[in-house]
């Protein structure tokens, strides 16, 4: 009995806490500059050339954050993936340029979970329930 009611008043305090604003920071912002400058690090590191992020989606909820768009080279044209992991897939036509991304604020300092490059399907579809984040952050889940 102590368990069921437990159960019950864990359920009910998080079905009453009020559920966090969803944000787009605006271009400029320290906000969003700290979150594209930490996950430019390990894209620039895995594609070995400077990249621009082109944001379409960009969403920050609490200490969680979900970007995607297209990415860019230094001169504004798409980057070159011929001397990546991607190339076959590049010439295989199974390769869009894009990008997907979670990042997890932990003591004021951004840290990138996961992201994707180069996805033809919702590559993030299972991110909120795989990390637990906050399904609003996304454009689309199920």
């Amino acid at each position: 009995m102590k368990l069921a009611i437990l159960v019950f008043a864990m359920t009910l305090a998080v079905m009453s806490a009020p559920a966090q604003s969803v944000h787009t920071p605006e271009k400029g912002t320290p906000e969003r500059k700290a979150i594209l400058d930490t996950l430019r690090v390990p894209i620039e590191r895995e594609l070995k050339q400077q990249i621009v992020f082109v944001a379409d989606t960009f969403n920050v909820s609490g200490t969680w954050a979900f970007v995607s768009g297209s990415l860019q080279g230094a001169d504004g044209n798409a980057p070159d993936f011929s001397n990546t992991q991607y190339s076959e897939a590049m010439e295989a036509g199974a390769f869009d340029n894009n990008y997907f991304a979670l990042l997890k604020r932990s003591s004021n300092k951004w840290k990138v979970v996961t992201y994707q490059i180069g996805c033809t399907d919702v590559c993030y579809l299972p991110w909120p329930e795989q990390y637990r984040a906050p399904k609003a952050i996304f454009p689309y889940v199920e």
